[in-house]
Formats: C-alpha cells, sequence, structure tokens
C-alpha cells in the first residue's frame, strides 16, 4: 500500500487536535495543524485520501480469520499461546477478550475516521477532481463498514463528523440494516462518480464499487439488485480470467484482466511486531510461510493459517487449483533433486502438512527491509472470478438457472474442470462448492459458510444463534461507558 510521511492519522472515533499555549518558553511549536485550517488545497484531500487507503494494510487478518474460522485452516504458528485470539477463533472458543477481533474493530473505525475527517471538510473548497477522491473516499468507508458488520452485526454508525470524547459515550449501537443502507448509499455514490479504469496502481474505480455493493446485496438477501449490480461488471467487457490460474498469485503478475479491488502493497517498508498496522507489506506471506524453512523456491516464515486435509480432499485430483492453492510441503521435498539438504521445523501450534500457497513467502518475492514481516504480493479481495461466482448465485436465486450456468462454467473451463449441469438448488450448492474451490485460501469461506447455512454442519462446535457474529470486543464497550450490549451468546 502506498502511504506518505505525512498522512493524516485518527486512530478512533475520537480526533485529536493539536494546538500551542501562550508564552510556553516564548519558543513557536516546529509544527501546527488543526483540522479546521486543513483542506485548504487539492493535495491537502488528496493525502488525507492517501491515508484513508492506508488501514487497508490490515486486511491480512480478514485473510486469516475467514480460513480459519471455517475450518478450511487451522491457525497454527508456533505455539497455541502465540496470537492466541486466532486459536480460540479456530476452535470457536473466542469471547470478548480477543486480540485480534480487537484489532478488526479498532482498525477498520481507524479507516472510517480517516473517511469522515474529509467528509466533514468536503465542500470547503472546490477543484477539478474532487468528486473523483470523494467517490474513493466513500468506497472505503463502506469497505471497513461492511468488514465491521460482517464481524459485529449492530455497530455504532458515524458518518461526516469527528466524535469528542463526551459523544463517544452516549453512541449506541446501529441496528445492521442502517449500517448497510449507508454502506449502499456510499458505494453508489462510488459508482456514479469514479470512471471504469483508474490509471494508479491500488485506487478503486467503477468495477470495484459495483462489485462490493453486488456482494453487500447479496449478503443481504437483495438478488434481483445483486444481479444488476454484478451482471453491470461483466457486460461492461474490462475484465477476463487469467488463462494460466497458478500466475495470478505471482507478483510479476499481478494487476491484470482479473483485478477488480487488489490491495496493493510496495513490500518496501518493514515495520514491527509491536506495530502490525505499521507494515506497508503484506504480513500475511511471510506469517503463512515455512517455518525455518531451508530449501529452493520457499522461503522460511511462522507456519500460520495451515490449510486441512479436508480442504485438500475437497478438490478433485485433476484440478490444478488445488496445488496451486495448497502447498504439500512433503510432496514437494520429495520431487526435489536435492531433496535430503532440504529441512523446515514444525510449529508448536499445530502441523498439516500443508501450507498457503496462494500467499506464502516465496525467493524471488522478498520484501525490503524485513522480509519476515513485508512482502509486495497484494491481497486480492475482489477478483473476477469472484464477481462470476456471485453473479451465478444470484442469478440462481432468481430462477436464471441458464445465466448462471454460463457464469460457474467459465470459472471451470479456466481450469480445464467439466461443466456443471445441475439446476436449482442443486446448481446453488454447486456454486457455494466451485466458491470453496475457486477462492479457498482468501479469506472468504466463512462467510460463504453463513450465507448458504452450511456453518453448523461444517464448522466444528459451531452454535447456531451465537456464532454467526463475533462479539464485540469488551474493552471497546468499557471505553464507551458499557451503553452497548454484547452480541448475544458472548
Amino acid at each position: 500500500m502506498k502511504t506518505r510521511s505525512n498522512s493524516l492519522v485518527l486512530f478512533s472515533l475520537i480526533a485529536i487536535t493539536i494546538g500551542s499555549c501562550e508564552n510556553f518558553l516564548d519558543v513557536q511549536p516546529r509544527y501546527v495543524q488543526d483540522a479546521e485550517n486543513y483542506f485548504n488545497q487539492p493535495s491537502d484531500y488528496e493525502m488525507a485520501l492517501t491515508a484513508a487507503y492506508d488501514l487497508l494494510q490490515t486486511s491480512y487478518l480478514t485473510q486469516w480469520i475467514g480460513e480459519i474460522a471455517s475450518g478450511n485452516a487451522i491457525a497454527g504458528g508456533e505455539s497455541v499461546t502465540d496470537t492466541e485470539g486466532l486459536h480460540q477463533i479456530e476452535g470457536m472458543t473466542h469471547n470478548a477478550v480477543n486480540n485480534e477481533l480487537r484489532s478488526i474493530f479498532r482498525w477498520n473505525y481507524a479507516g472510517i475516521a480517516r473517511v469522515n475527517y474529509m467528509m466533514e471538510f468536503q465542500n470547503k473548497i472546490d477543484f477539478q477532481g474532487k468528486n473523483g477522491i470523494l467517490g474513493q473516499a466513500r468506497f472505503l468507508r463502506a469497505y471497513y463498514y461492511f468488514e465491521l458488520t460482517k464481524y459485529f452485526g449492530d455497530v455504532p454508525l458515524v458518518i461526516d463528523q469527528r466524535l469528542g470524547a463526551d459523544q463517544v459515550t452516549k453512541l449506541d449501537r446501529s441496528p445492521r440494516s442502517l449500517v448497510y443502507a449507508q454502506i449502499e448509499s456510499d458505494l453508489r455514490f462510488a459508482s456514479s462518480t469514479l470512471p471504469w479504469s483508474n490509471p494508479e496502481k491500488g485506487r478503486v474505480d467503477k468495477g470495484a464499487a459495483l462489485a462490493l455493493l453486488g456482494k453487500v446485496q447479496l449478503y443481504q438477501g437483495k438478488h434481483a439488485e445483486a444481479v444488476i449490480s454484478l451482471d453491470s461488471v461483466i457486460n461492461f467487457g474490462g475484465y477476463a480470467l487469467v488463462a494460466d490460474y497458478d500466475t495470478l498469485w505471482f507478483a510479476a503478475n499481478e494487476n491484470n484482466s482479473e483485478t477488480v479491488f487488489d490491495i496493493e502493497y510496495s513490500g518496501l517498508e518493514g515495520g514491527g511486531y509491536g506495530c502490525m498496522v505499521c507494515l506497508e507489506g503484506n504480513a500475511a506471506a511471510g506469517f503463512n510461510g515455512i517455518r525455518q524453512y531451508v530449501g529452493p523456491f520457499y522461503s522460511d516464515g511462522n507456519s500460520y493459517n495451515l490449510p486441512t486435509q479436508d480442504l485438500y480432499d475437497a478438490f478433485d485430483s485433476t484440478d490444478i487449483r488445488r496445488d496451486a492453492t495448497i502447498l504439500d510441503l512433503d510432496a514437494f521435498i520429495a520431487a526435489q533433486p536435492n531433496a535430503s539438504s532440504i529441512s523446515y521445523a514444525i510449529g508448536g501450534g499445530g502441523h498439516t502438512g500443508f501450507y498457503n500457497n496462494k500467499y506464502i513467502k516465496r525467493q524471488a518475492e522478498l520484501g525490503l527491509p524485513d522480509n519476515d514481516l513485508t512482502s509486495p504480493l497484494n491481497y486480492k479481495v475482489i477478483r473476477y472470478a469472484d464477481v462470476l461466482l456471485m453473479a451465478a448465485e444470484a442469478n440462481v436465486q432468481e430462477g436464471n438457472d441458464g445465466q448462471a450456468l454460463t457464469y460457474v462454467n467459465s470459472v471451470r473451463a479456466r481450469v480445464n474442470m467439466p461443466a456443471r449441469v445441475s439446476g436449482g438448488s442443486a446448481l446453488l450448492a454447486d456454486i457455494f462448492t466451485e466458491r470453496r474451490l475457486e477462492l479457498s485460501g482468501e479469506g472468504l469461506h466463512f462467510w460463504d459458510l453463513l450465507r448458504s447455512g452450511q456453518a453448523a454442519q461444517s464448522i466444528t462446535n459451531f452454535q447456531v444463534g451465537k456464532h454467526e457474529i463475533f462479539p464485540i470486543p469488551q474493552v471497546e464497550i468499557d471505553l464507551a461507558g458499557g451503553i452497548w450490549s454484547q452480541n448475544s451468546g458472548y
């Protein structure tokens, strides 16, 4: 993700204003900047937008949790107490004291605060291109709120304003329906103001806005509306499936015809374990890597997010997506001419023998200067195959089986798998199966299980009426003055 050193930083719902005191040693402050005296020129809005984009880099947690919570992967890692929150989610034993869930809550609200800061002063000046900047900003706000309501259900809804400390303690959670309405409003504005193609890598465009709108509508069961949004993306004709599935997961082939919405990582600036939000590279690749690995092609990592045998067995042996998605490490080593010289370690957090081959450290893609925590590998939030499968789902729900088959079979044809011929409820089940095969390792499966009604039968220890959403972090309830009710069952 591209950042600038003078990006505007707002880490919570509360905005902080920097001021000065008179006659303090008669020394003028080195730097004075407050909100009311900002946004005086177009570059101020551009810098604020860059800061709003910056929080996207935290999405590695969503990629992990969407797999771990679904049973597609185990948490792994050094031990069961290393990132304990992920291990709790793996076993469905998580509660309101969970560092990973609190990070999801805080980081997404930090992104919203940065957008709201811009929107509060959106009418301060006029300049050419302002609507494009505001369209991107409102897309980002929609994305952050979508993440929050996916995880937590009803959440506090704040738009176009900063809040003081006294206001935060009076702000209650808003019904999910209102949050969704605001998300849709933001995305409709974005889709109406943004062009189909944005020349700057990592910046969103009309296709990304319509695709996310379609996803939001699908999650609400608004199938007819989702058909319109998603078919618009398809009918635009500017996207296409990449012929070689394997190449999708290499940095050298990023920003291709299948890219609808990527989080763009630089891989140039390392962060630290004490400030994961500071990273400018994709932390997932390093964490997903092979512990203490010494050998060809791959690099060492931390053995998190390890695919399960169940996921591996879900693929047909002739489906090339299996090996592109899942690294069977022992089979890989056995196939090497110098197999005896290759070594690796097993972490105490669990071992399956498999690794996420989509987001993993490869020797040709090491980030700098901290190879352990940075990678230039983009996170693919929405790619064209996802759009096609969402459109297939929406169409079959509307009784358009023929159109649905066209979409799902185009995804299967890309990897030389035979066409589906089912219809009705059987076709819908086939589409969800296809989503697992096509999109596993990308952090979407948990939400698909919820939408398809398969969560209880697929996820060990899943409790209906509880685990559809995660608990509000207790510390956030306390900071809000205790006025927020906790989600049922927690």
